[in-house]
C-alpha cells in the first residue's frame, strides 16, 4: 500500500484510518472537538499518531514515561505528523508480588492490549508510538501494535540504576531474598531496612535480566524498536533522544506503510526467542512470544520457543542467574553486542525487516564486539551451549513446562512432592521452615484459569534463596515465575490443575523427577494410577466469581499458547489498518 505520503505539503489520507474523523463535511463535528483542543487545520490534515504510554505513579518502572512521551510527540511533530497522547494501565509486579494482587498482573497484559486497541479504533489513529516500562506493559503494547497492524514503533522506558548495599550492586530481588534471610535470622532487621532503602535509587524497571529487560531486548531483536533503544537506563537523557527518533521513525513508516505484521514473522519470533536464551532471560517470554504470534496469526507456542532456547548459546552473564545488571550491559555496548554475536554465529535470521526499513543484519552491521569486558561472552566461548531457559515435557506436563537453568550448578532434580493448593500456603511453609532439603514444592491451582491470573512466585522462590535453600529444593507450578526468580523452578506446567492436568492429581510424597538436560518432567506414577485419580478429581472452587478476574477466567486459553483471551489473527475477517 502506498500513496499516503505528503505531496506538495499535503497528505493523501484516502487510505488512512483518520480520514473517517478529519476529512470531508461529515467530519465537521469531529473537527469541532479538535479545534476545542487548540488543533490547527494543518494538524488535522496530517496523520494522527497515537502516542501511548503506561505512565502512572504505581512504581518507578513507569514514572519517567510521561517525560519520554513528550519527546516522542516532538519527533512526530517534527516529521509532519499530529501526535495524540493517551495512557493505559499497568500492574507492577514488584508491588503486586506475594499477595492476592499478583492475580491482576498477567490479566493487565490483555487490558493494556485491549484498551490500546479500543483507543486507536475509537479515534481512528493512523500509527502508534508505544512506550512501556513494566513487565506486562511491554508485550501488551507490542500485541496491540500487531493486532491493529498500523505503522508502529515500540520503545522501552529504560531500566533502573543499580542500588548499592555494603559495597555491592543490588536489585529488588535482593530485597525479596533478604526477607527470606531475615525470617531465619540470617539478616538483621536493620540490614533489611538498609537494603530496602538502597535497592531502587532511580526511575526505571527492575535492573536485572528480569521480564522487563528481557522483553526490551526482544523489542530490538524482533524488529519493533529502534536499534539501541532498549539499553539506556531510564534517567539518562539519551532516552529522550531515542523517543524523538522513534516519533520520527513512525512517520517514515506511515509513508512506506511498513507494518508490524511485515516485521513480526515466524523468523523474527525465532530471533526474539534466541535473544531471551542468549541473555538468560525471563521464563515469561514463553508466554509473551506465543501471544505476539497469535496476534499475527502465526503458530509459535511454548515448545516452539523452547526449541530455539535449546539450540541457542547463553552468553550474557546477567542477574538473576549471573553477575551483572542491565546498566552493565548498556555500558559495554547494550543488546546490540549480543545480537551481533548471535548474527556472527548464525543463530539469528539477519534478513528480517525492522522498523528502520532495514534488516536486522543491516541495523547491527557496524557493531564491534568489545573484548575488554566479561558481561557478554563471545558466541564461540559461551557460558553454556544451551540457552538459559529450557522446556520440559512428560507425564506431569503433557503440554509442556519451562525452567530457567542459567546459573544452576545442576540441571537434574528428583524428590518427593510437598503439595500446596495456593502460593500463600507454600510461602508460609517456607518462612516457617516446614519443608525438607530435597523436597519438590508443588503449587497448583495458580494457572491462567484456575488462579485466576497465573500468579508469579517470586516471594516464595526468593525466600528459599534467602534461606540458602534455593538449589536444595525444587518448585513446580501451573503458575509462573518472576524474571527475577532463580533456582530449580519449573513453571507454566500444562494442562493446569483447573483444566484437569496431571499436576492436579499429585499427592504429597509422590516422587517427581526433573531433567532439564533431557527436557523431561515426570511424576513416578503409572498411567493406571493417574487415570484412577483423575476419575475422582474435582476442580477447586476459587473466590473470583464476578468482576474482571472472572471474565478473564472464562476466556483465557492454555499457557502453552500464550494464555491469550481471543482467537487472534487467524479468525479475523478484517484488519483495523485497512478500514
Amino acid at each position: 500500500m502506498d500513496g499516503t505520503g505528503p505531496a506538495n505539503g499535503e497528505w493523501d489520507k484516502s487510505k488512512l484510518p483518520s480520514r473517517h474523523v478529519s476529512v470531508g463535511n461529515t467530519s465537521a463535528p469531529h473537527r469541532a472537538f479538535y479545534y476545542a483542543m487548540g488543533m490547527t487545520d494543518e494538524q488535522i490534515r496530517q496523520p494522527f499518531v497515537g502516542v501511548v504510554t503506561t505512565w502512572n505513579e504505581a512504581a518507578p518502572c513507569n514514572i519517567a514515561l510521561s517525560r519520554q512521551a513528550q519527546a516522542a510527540k516532538r519527533g512526530v511533530t517534527e516529521a509532519g505528523g499530529t501526535p495524540r497522547e493517551f495512557t493505559t494501565i499497568t500492574v507492577t509486579d514488584g508491588i503486586a508480588m506475594g499477595h492476592d494482587g499478583m492475580r491482576s498482573s498477567l490479566v493487565s497484559r490483555e487490558v493494556i492490549a485491549d484498551s490500546t486497541e479500543l483507543t486507536v479504533r475509537g479515534h481512528s489513529y493512523d500509527a502508534i508510538v508505544g512506550l512501556a516500562g513494566c513487565d506486562k506493559s511491554l508485550p501488551g503494547l507490542m500485541m496491540a501494535m500487531v493486532r491493529l497492524n498500523v505503522p508502529s514503533v515500540f520503545m522501552y522506558g529504560g531500566s533502573i540504576l543499580p542500588g548499592k548495599f555494603k559495597g555491592r550492586d543490588v536489585t529488588i530481588v535482593d530485597v525479596f531474598e533478604g526477607v527470606g534471610a531475615n525470617a531465619v535470622g540470617a539478616m538483621s532487621d536493620e540490614d533489611l531496612h538498609e537494603l530496602e532503602c538502597a535497592a531502587c535509587p532511580s526511575a526505571g524497571a527492575c535492573g536485572g535480566q528480569f521480564t522487563a529487560n528481557t522483553m526490551a531486548c526482544v523489542s530490538e531483536a524482533i524488529g519493533l524498536a529502534l536499534p539501541g533503544s532498549a539499553g539506556a537506563p531510564a534517567p539518562y537523557e539519551s532516552r529522550d533522544e531515542y523517543a524523538v527518533a522513534s516519533g520520527k521513525a513512525v512517520m517514515e513508516l506511515v509513508k512506506s506503510q511498513l507494518r508490524p505484521r511485515d516485521i513480526v514473522t515466524r523468523k523474527s519470533l525465532e530471533n526474539a526467542a534466541a535473544i531471551v536464551a542468549a541473555t538468560g532471560g525471563s521464563t515469561n517470554a514463553g508466554l509473551h512470544l506465543p501471544a505476539l504470534a497469535s496476534e499475527a496469526g502465526i503458530d509459535f507456542d511454548l515448545m516452539d520457543v523452547c526449541e530455539i532456547f535449546r539450540r541457542t548459546p547463553y552468553i550474557a552473564d546477567l542477574k538473576p542467574g549471573g553477575r551483572y545488571v542491565s546498566k552493565d550491559l548498556f555500558d559495554v555496548g547494550g543488546v546490540g553486542i549480543v545480537i551481533q554475536q548471535l548474527l556472527e554465529g548464525g543463530y539469528l535470521h539477519g534478513d528480517c525487516i525492522t522498523v528502520t526499513g532495514r534488516t536486522l543484519a543491516e541495523n547491527y552491521a557496524d557493531v564491534v564486539f568489545p573484548t575488554d569486558q566479561d558481561v557478554v561472552r563471545p558466541v564461540t566461548d559461551p557460558l553454556s551451549t544451551t540457552g538459559g531457559v529450557v522446556g520440559l515435557q512428560g507425564n506431569l506436563a503433557p503440554q509442556g513446562a519451562i525452567v530457567k537453568i542459567a546459573g544452576l550448578p545442576s540441571i537434574k532434580f528428583r524428590g518427593p512432592a510437598l503439595v500446596f493448593e495456593r502460593e500463600e500456603d507454600c510461602l508460609q511453609a517456607v518462612l516457617d521452615r516446614k519443608y525438607q532439603e530435597g523436597d519438590v514444592l508443588v503449587i497448583r491451582n495458580e494457572g491462567p484459569k484456575g488462579g485466576p491470573g497465573m500468579r508469579e512466585m517470586l516471594s516464595t522462590t526468593a525466600a528459599l534463596y534467602g534461606q540458602d535453600m534455593g538449589e536444595k529444593v525444587a518448585l513446580i507450578t501451573d503458575g509462573r515465575f518472576s524474571g527475577g526468580t532463580r533456582g530449580f523452578c519449573v513453571g507454566h506446567v500444562g494442562p493446569e490443575a483447573a483444566a484437569g492436568g496431571p499436576i492436579g492429581l499429585i499427592e504429597t510424597g509422590d516422587m517427581i523427577a526433573i531433567d532439564a538436560e533431557a527436557g523431561t518432567l515426570h511424576v513416578e506414577l503409572s498411567d493406571d494410577e493417574l487415570a484412577a485419580r483423575a476419575k475422582i478429581w474435582q476442580p477447586r472452587q476459587n473466590n473470583y466469581q464476578a468482576g474482571t478476574l472472572w471474565k478473564y477466567a472464562q476466556t483465557v486459553g492454555d499457557a502453552r499458547y500464550g494464555a491469550v483471551t481471543h482467537p487472534g489473527a487467524k479468525a479475523e475477517t478484517h484488519v483495523y489498518a485497512d478500514l
